[in-house]
């Protein structure tokens, strides 16, 4: 029922009003099925100018600039009790949207989102730990003055996300933007247009004023005329690093401040000494949750070479064990990918690689009984080098390779050889592994598999993985701006 009456309501939000598109059609496809859920109208130039107004209205003198902290921090305390309350028909979204399995969209997908904006209604109220003010004391020279720092908002944001998780990142854009008093333009991928209709149903219930989000969507020319308009003070984008080195250049031609959250092509380490069969179910999980579609995954995995032919044998066992199937069903651990087109892509790679001289271990097809979706089952590629094609790009797709390494100078090499430096994952004994993860040029390394999501943590990356940070404090300074005020203790003398 709830897919039916989102698809009924999906429009576009501007200025606090729904209104359905005048653009080309997006459709919803059900990756598990390959059916259509929904055909909606992409905004018209139009109607991307209107949103853009309403934005910075309402940042402007609207409504939504005069809210105090407190009220901003009240709405989205009340933002995530919506969440919570709706959780099934919002996990019911996302399974079918985005095709993630039921037990990861309960805790992940919806869970989480709740959970990051309860601490940007915290934050709200604090403002940013250093302060909304903060004296920096006296200066001597040339004469004694005194000084301030003042932390402001930065304006009017622009929100682009990804369709993989597609309503915690809106979480981790629209929490920091709604906290520090920004308004935003919102701009979900078109594979996770309803997910991203529903959520900002909520906002609406839970009383934030026109124009505080305006939500729209549709072909690159929507998200080229948001983010080339003066209106827009900053870009938050989550997406694949071609689409952001574009966004990063239409930016650039105003000056505009950009935060980008891009891909990854992330080294999972066992270290001499760690418990190898220990690590091979967390290994795979790491790189196949999801069907590999996160920008997180670990899916280079380097291996002692004493330990390579153990390891490759026991993750084939595993992986050949895990549950490919309906993402609604409780055990199903492997759902399908986005689309069809992208199954094809994965499939090139996986090809490639074998032409190049990998040995194809498990997996490189399609399920059978599972022909009306878009499924690909868990593969892993060895016999083949950290230089090759499938070890340096990013597939988005279940797919992992194992690499051995000779000692640890040569695992620190390999592991960072790569042009991203998102996320790491170290095993091995506590204090090592945290010697070693110091060596790993990443915004993000845990060891020994880490623990769950932690709002206070920041998520982002080094080289092409992107630029800033989101979540935690890191993130949410991100949507401020800092005013230097400085004054004469005492006055110069007059004549």
């Amino acid at each position: 029922m709830i897919i039916e009456e989102t698809a009924k309501a999906a429009g576009l939000f501007i200025d606090g009003k729904w209104q359905p598109g005048e653009g080309e059609i997006i459709k919803s496809v059900n990756p598990t099925t390959g059916e259509l859920m929904a055909e909606t109208p992409a905004a018209s130039s139009r109607q991307v100018d209107d949103a853009l107004a309403a934005s910075l209205s309402a940042f402007d003198g609207g409504e939504w600039s005069r809210l105090s902290a407190k009220d901003r921090s009240e709405l989205l305390f009340k933002l995530a009790d919506l969440i919570d309350r709706d959780k099934d028909d919002l996990v019911e979204l996302v399974v079918s949207e985005v095709g993630s399995p039921i037990t990861l969209a309960r805790n992940l997908q919806v869970g989480a989102p709740a959970m990051y904006f309860r601490w940007h209604a915290e934050a709200a109220l604090r403002g940013p730990r250093d302060g909304l003010e903060q004296p920096l004391g006296l200066h001597h020279n040339p004469i004694t003055t005194s000084s301030m720092l003042l932390r402001e908002p930065v304006g009017v944001v622009a929100a682009i996300t990804a369709y993989n998780y597609p309503i915690n990142l809106i979480s981790w854009k629209l929490g920091p933007a709604f906290a520090s008093g920004c308004s935003a333009v919102l701009i979900p991928s078109p594979r996770g247009v309803l997910c991203t209709v529903a959520l900002v149903r909520l906002i609406e219930e839970a009383g934030f004023p026109p124009g505080a989000v305006n939500l729209v969507f549709g072909p690159p020319a929507v998200t080229e005329q948001v983010v080339t308009a003066d209106a827009v003070d900053m870009v938050s984008f989550t997406g694949s690093v071609p689409v952001g080195a574009k966004i990063m250049a239409l930016a650039a031609q105003s000056i505009k401040k950009v935060v980008l959250e891009l891909g990854g092509k992330s080294p999972n380490i066992v270290l001499p000494g760690a418990d190898i069969e220990a690590t091979v179910t967390p290994s795979v999980l790491r790189f196949s949750r999801n069907a590999g579609q996160g920008c997180g995954a670990t899916t280079r995995t380097l291996v002692p070479r004493a330990d390579y032919d153990s390891f490759v044998e026991q993750t084939a066992a595993a992986m050949e064990g895990l549950v490919v199937d309906d993402p609604h069903r409780d055990d199903t651990e492997i759902g399908p990918l986005i689309t069809g087109e992208h199954r094809e892509r994965v499939e090139g790679f996986v090809s490639r690689a074998v032409d190049a001289g990998g040995t194809l271990v498990t997996g490189g097809g399609r399920p059978s009984g599972l022909d009306g979706g878009f499924f690909y089952e868990p593969t892993l590629v060895a016999s083949i080098g950290n230089e090759a094609e499938i070890s340096q790009e990013e597939l988005f797709a279940p797919v992992g390779v194992v690499l051995p390494y000779d000692d640890l100078d040569e695992a620190v090499s390999i592991a960072n050889h790569t042009r991203f430096g998102l996320n790491a994952n170290v095993w091995g004994p506590t204090a090592q592994a945290l010697e070693f993860a110091r060596k790993i040029r990443s915004g993000t390394v845990t060891v020994n598999g880490g623990g769950g999501m932690n709002p206070e943590a920041p998520w982002g990356g080094y080289r092409e993985s992107g630029v800033g940070r989101e979540c935690g404090e890191e993130g949410y300074r991100e949507y401020f701006e800092v005013k230097h005020v400085q004054w004469p203790v005492e006055p110069p003398a007059t004549r």
